[in-house]
């Protein structure tokens, strides 16, 4: 086993070893705190059923949550190991007691919804090391939507944090779906994750994040990270003997070995780390309604103007001029607001790293003169070999016209890596230039601090043709942390979905940046009769007024509603199972509405081959939707109101 593995391993170790000495079990009650007089042995912070409780057992942290009065996490370990062996948590002494209720709405710059509610209770403990006399503290909130807890390092000065020793100890009976960069989602029991890594990459049973993880009474709740800022990216791993815990694990290395090892990560201190946020739904179709917690914990949008900042769907043409300026003309047809020249536009991009020229077969600046003259944006793919200088060559891009930059091969992980993603972000909104990161790079919130970051990876993606278990497994997990640039590939014959399930994509997941008709040609289309679903693609948009998860399971089945101005639009999709979702229409508001339905048809002999069936009816607020699906198939709904 690789050094990484045993880290997991020991750390779990000294977290059983602390719950024994103290006398429970993993998931008992916490008891026997200590603390100082006048201080208490452990706090809860409470919200709308939900709560997470800090306690001293025996003199180290705990910590648990549950919802409804059960339980989501049980009784698990806190600390922050220090590079010189100081664990931060295993012997503390209460200073100091704080709590607070905050209650606030905001308006994202795009998103699920037009505000949002911040709404919370918060407690936290001033925390001294009785070995070492170091002064630190944890803060714990409470949401209706979830729970979430950092560490904060109050001394002056600097210090130097090799592992977090946050441990989450899930009830009997869970199952946790495990995915590693690209890999498939796998579900398994917590202490069971799949061995994963290789010689240059962080090595153990480690899975990546959003993690989801399904209880046996019912209760779902997914594990996600906020507010990432100087520090590595957090993976889980499971530990050795425990079977139902998953520990925390701070990457090394980065996600696909490329840059130095970071064993260890000093910090300007006071700081705060990262959250560790856990977003609790009583049914799975709620957990999908609650994932704006991850931006609820991350900083306020720190840009002075967004008005620049336009969500909206793209397509990528093949690498000349006249397809350029082909689609250009089929983003006007079609609805869309952008086009991108990927991979290629500049050269080979591993051997020719300049992205400063593009090649003989595009004459960029009639393209971007064209588009910009017809309403339309240019994204430019680059990757991160070519990135040297990010100010320069955004600054260059920002002078051809060019609106977004795609990212590629970005490798996420490390704290040099944080920081570096954080400043490309940052340097691209000084030249009003939209960033969407490619890879294996994880959500963490920052959306809303810098929102011209607008879209990224970190997903099977669907240009690898996954299955329809798999895109219905997505937005119980991964779209939980954040936007998902996930490539709907309409009308492809490599699709192991029907047509009607990618065209329910639009809706169901939450895309700001939203690529349509992958991997195709505008003369794909040039007779639209044949393809009943342009028009939905015409329409749909990727940015929401109010979202509404109607049912749900994670793989099996989804139906999202979605408003944008007066009109909803309304995607379901299922596994290979065929299946009928009865969806009360209560969301809509008075009177008559028109429902445009774009379903299933006879199945064919390959789901990819069951025809689109448009048919339109009357509908009322009263009415229940009998949404048929075939398998791997979806439907797409447009109501209007009259």
């Amino acid at each position: 086993m690789r050094p990484a593995s045993r880290r997991v391993v020991l750390k779990g170790a000294a977290v059983t070893a602390g719950l024994a000495a103290a006398g429970i079990t993993a998931t008992g009650p916490a008891h026997a705190a200590t603390g100082r007089p006048g201080h208490p042995a452990s706090i809860t912070a409470r919200l709308g059923g939900t709560s997470i409780t800090l306690s001293v057992v025996a003199g180290a942290l705990r910590w648990s949550a549950r919802r409804g009065g059960r339980t989501v996490i049980g009784t698990s370990g806190l600390g922050l190991e220090l590079s010189d062996g100081t664990v931060l948590g295993n012997d503390v002494r209460v200073t100091g007691h704080r709590h607070r209720t905050h209650r606030t709405t905001w308006t994202p710059v795009y998103g699920r919804n037009a505000t949002v509610t911040d709404h919370y209770q918060e407690q936290s403990w001033d925390l001294t090391d009785r070995a070492t006399g170091i002064r630190f503290g944890v803060e714990v909130r409470a949401y209706r939507t979830g729970v979430a807890l950092r560490y904060r390092l109050l001394d002056d000065g600097t210090a130097t944090i090799a592992d977090e020793l946050t441990t989450f100890v899930f009830p009997d009976g869970t199952t946790v779906y495990s995915a590693r960069d690209e890999n498939a989602y796998e579900p398994v029991a917590p202490g069971s994750l799949p061995v994963t890594g290789t010689s240059t990459t962080d090595n153990g049973p480690l899975t990546d994040l959003p993690l989801t993880a399904t209880l046996a009474d019912g209760l779902i709740a997914c594990v996600c990270e906020s507010s990432r800022v100087g520090y590595p990216r957090l993976m889980l791993g499971s530990v050795a003997g425990e079977p139902n815990t998953l520990s925390a694990f701070l990457m090394e290395h980065t996600a696909r070995g490329t840059g130095p090892v970071e064993t260890a990560t000093t910090v300007t201190t006071p700081f705060a780390t990262p959250w560790r946020a856990v977003v609790i739904g009583a049914t799975h179709a709620e957990l999908v309604d609650n994932a704006e917690l991850v931006l609820n914990l991350a900083p306020p949008n720190a840009l002075p103007d967004t008005s620049w900042i336009r969500p909206g769907k793209v397509f990528r043409c093949e690498l000349t001029t006249a397809a350029g300026l082909q689609g250009v003309d089929f983003a006007v047809a079609r609805g869309l607001e952008y086009i991108e020249y990927d991979a290629g536009w500049y050269g080979p991009e591993f051997s020719t790293p300049d992205a400063t020229r593009p090649i003989a077969a595009i004459d960029l600046p009639s393209v971007i003169s064209y588009a910009t003259s017809r309403g339309i944006g240019v994204f430019l793919y680059v990757n991160r070999l070519a990135l040297t200088d990010a100010d320069s060559l955004f600054a260059l891009y920002k002078s051809w016209g060019v609106r977004g930059i795609k990212l590629g091969f970005i490798n996420d992980g490390t704290r040099t890596m944080t920081d570096q993603i954080i400043g490309w972000a940052r340097t691209a909104a000084t030249y009003e230039l939209l960033i969407d990161m490619h890879d294996d790079v994880r959500p963490f919130g920052y959306e809303r601090t810098c929102p011209n970051w607008i879209s990224l990876e970190g997903v099977r993606g669907n240009e690898q043709f996954p299955t329809a278990t798999h895109n219905v497994t997505l937005p119980f997990a991964r779209n939980i942390g954040g936007p998902m640039d996930y490539t709907i590939c309409y009308g492809q014959s490599r699709d192991k979905t029907t047509n009607a399930h990618q065209m329910a994509m639009a809706a169901v997941y939450y895309q700001p940046l939203n690529f349509l008709f992958w991997y195709d040609k505008p003369s794909k289309y040039n007779n639209p009769a044949n393809w009943p679903g342009l028009p939905w693609f015409n329409a749909v948009p990727v940015t929401w007024d109010e979202s509404r998860t109607l049912a749900g399971a994670i793989g099996e089945y989804i139906a999202v509603a979605r408003r944008n101005g007066s009109t909803w639009y309304l995607g379901a999709m299922t596994n290979e199972s065929s299946r009928t979702l009865s969806l009360p229409l209560s969301f809509l508001g008075s009177g008559t509405w028109t429902a445009t339905v774009y379903a299933d048809g006879t199945p064919g002999a390959d789901p990819y081959r069951t025809p689109v069936v448009v048919g339109t009816r009357t509908v009322t607020a009263a009415d229940t939707l009998d949404v048929a699906m075939a398998p791997a198939g979806g439907q797409a709904v447009v109501l209007k109101p009259g």
